[in-house]
């Protein structure tokens, strides 16, 4: 299966529309969003054409191909307009011999470890920075952000196929970053 991956769009319609386009360049089979989807929140600045009811009525038709765990700013108001679950706290997805703990990263993170066992990915969103650290037991993952980056990194999301990540800039779709598992 082929997946994309991508957190904290915040409500910016210019770059939920990039990232459904991107969805359709890279043939993917599945979108995971890892949280932050409709709300800017409190400490981040507007994105981009912050147009949430937007952003809902793009994501909405694609509702068989996305699966969704919530972020911070994800709520049950959000929940009665989106067409697909946004309020689970984490979802794990079986990659070979090892899991995908897939979550926001506001519970869960390099410092609050969920159960994990050797060699198990913890994907995330919520710091707005890609990274890729491998642990001794685990290795974590984030995706960055599709709408607010933050530390200079590109808007950006993950591709997924057959035991590879690749991270890519939203804006020219170049790969910037790869682990192969």
């Amino acid at each position: 299966m082929k997946l994309l991956i991508a957190s904290d769009i915040h409500g910016s319609a210019y770059y939920c529309n990039m990232l459904l386009k991107a969805f359709e360049k890279e043939k993917a089979d599945r979108i995971l969003l890892l949280g932050d989807i409709l709300y800017h929140g409190p400490r981040n600045d507007l994105p981009r054409d912050y147009a949430p009811k937007k952003v809902i009525s793009m994501l909405n038709p694609l509702k068989d191909k996305i699966f969704c765990v919530r972020g911070n700013c994800d709520t049950e108001v959000d929940q009665m307009v989106l067409d697909f679950p946004v309020l689970a706290d984490y979802s794990v997805i079986p990659l070979k011999d090892r899991l995908v703990y897939a979550t926001h990263s506001h519970i869960y993170n390099e410092q609050n470890l969920p159960p994990l066992c050797k060699g198990d990915i913890l994907l995330c969103g919520h710091t707005h920075i890609p990274k890729c650290t491998e642990y001794e037991n685990f290795v974590y993952m984030n995706t960055g952000s599709v709408s607010i980056p933050k530390e200079n990194s590109p808007h950006s999301y993950i591709m997924y196929e057959d035991g590879r990540f690749l991270w890519k800039n939203l804006e020219n779709g170049e790969t910037y970053n790869c682990y192969e598992i």
